[in-house]
């Protein structure tokens, strides 16, 4: 497997391009295959390394996986062997991948038990487990750590409705809880969950199997337990980490580009974002058509003061895309500062931007202000390396907008959430290699 991108930049892109399922959204509809012995269709399955992982292990814990398209699976978990969960081989897989987690819940309603080495997973600071344990531990599950197998045994024979307030909105959190409160007996409350696309096409891929779940898409979840849930076909979003990426993307490297069936309905806070950086869009029914254009213009506050761009948990900005505004902040007229609340160390990438000619001050770990350039001069090239997925995407993009040649160091960072960025870049008129 090659694991560099070489990148000679400057080129205008134009076409259209198609963003690929929900990477985030892929992870938790797959653990819920698991909740019924009946078929499960899923279409809109991104090739990425993460989704891939998980479905290998799904068919390592006895699910029948059949392959009917490029994106099209169908599942069937009617011989689920939970004895692999103590294997070294699921020690290993699960280790490698964060979402692994998720076939928790799932395992806990339907079967009354399960088993889970201690994870491991993404360096993008502290992603605690706790909001899962807490969850599982209100339901009614007991946990018991083997010190000697590294694994923790969870018994769940008896999981009752319960009111369930989160310490924090975790997505995945949710997700778990969710699925095991399906099948508990009564009705679980759950105070500040997640609201994410994510979420709601979860929820609501749940109810059409038979669950009964309302309050979706609000931070209020209802769930009332029942006995048996049934097969469904479920379509997976579009990735809104990608169509954000490539609106930058167009903007950085003055290119026209459409991006195809965004689904414009579910990209919350997103597009006033990129529309505060200055950058035209035109909406043509679920379609996003950004104009090739030479200069934009960061946009102020009311009363004149600096624009402020920071995520914080759904409808409020992604932390996904904040690495992305901050690159294609770099060459537009004006100033912005970056604020990463959610995670340590995700800024951090910024030294490549400096050494490439941005002009950015890192106030500390959460904070960045970016001085745009307004095309004074391009960017140079240089080589670098991606410390995670999203800051990887950020430095593809400074490197398709730079003066001559890039190379991305340990590429395999952004195969892990973009498929096949490489071709689907270059079929738009970039020259992106892959090199060992």
């Amino acid at each position: 497997m090659s694991n560099s991108f070489e990148v000679i930049g400057g080129k205008k892109l134009k076409g259209e391009i198609t963003p690929q399922g929900a990477k985030n959204e892929a992870l938790q509809i797959l653990c819920a295959v698991l909740l019924t012995p009946e078929k499960i269709t899923i279409s809109n399955i991104p090739a990425i390394r993460d989704v891939l992982a998980l479905i290998d292990i799904l068919q390592d814990l006895g699910v029948e996986v059949e392959k009917l398209s490029e994106d099209t699976y169908t599942f069937k978990a009617d011989k689920i062997n939970l004895e692999f969960l103590k294997s070294d081989t699921y020690k290993k897989k699960g280790a490698s991948l964060r979402g692994s987690i998720m076939i928790m819940g799932p395992l806990l309603t339907r079967f009354k038990h399960a088993y889970l080495p201690k994870p491991g997973g993404d360096k993008i600071g502290r992603r605690r487990l706790d909001t899962h344990f807490l969850g599982f531990e209100k339901l009614g599950a007991k946990f018991n750590y083997d010190s000697n197998e590294t694994f923790y045994s969870v018994e769940a024979s008896n999981l009752k409705g319960t009111y369930v307030l989160l310490d924090e909105p975790s997505v995945t959190g949710t997700a778990n809880i969710v699925m095991t409160a399906v099948m508990a007996k009564g009705k679980t409350t759950i105070f500040n969950a997640a609201c994410e696309p994510y979420l709601q096409q979860l929820c609501e891929m749940l109810n059409r199997m038979g669950a009964k779940i309302t309050g979706v898409g609000s931070n209020r979840l209802y769930v009332e337990g029942v006995e048996y849930l049934g097969g469904t076909e479920h379509r997976m979003l579009p990735d809104m980490i990608e169509i954000g990426s490539f609106i930058g993307l167009a903007a950085m490297t003055q290119s026209e580009i459409t991006i195809k069936n965004c689904r414009l309905d579910m990209l919350g806070n997103i597009l006033p974002v990129f529309e505060k950086l200055g950058i035209e869009m035109e909406y043509r029914g679920d379609d996003i058509h950004i104009p090739a254009r030479d200069h934009f213009e960061i946009q102020r506050f009311i009363d004149g003061s600096l624009l402020t761009v920071a995520d914080g948990p759904w409808p409020m900005f992604t932390p996904d895309l904040l690495s992305i505004v901050l690159v294609t902040a770099v060459q537009a007229k004006g100033s912005v500062l970056i604020h990463q609340k959610m995670f340590e160390s995700r800024l951090f990438f910024v030294d490549k931007l400096i050494d490439m000619g941005a002009q950015i001050i890192l106030c500390d770990p959460h904070r960045a202000t970016v001085i745009g350039i307004d095309r004074a001069y391009k960017l140079r090239g240089i080589t670098m390396s991606s410390p995670d997925i999203r800051a990887g995407v950020a430095l593809l993009i400074a490197a398709l907008s730079a003066e001559g040649k890039s190379t991305i160091n340990n590429s395999e960072q952004i195969d892990r959430g973009y498929q096949r960025i490489d071709e689907r870049l270059n079929a738009l008129g970039a020259q992106i290699k892959r090199v060992s």
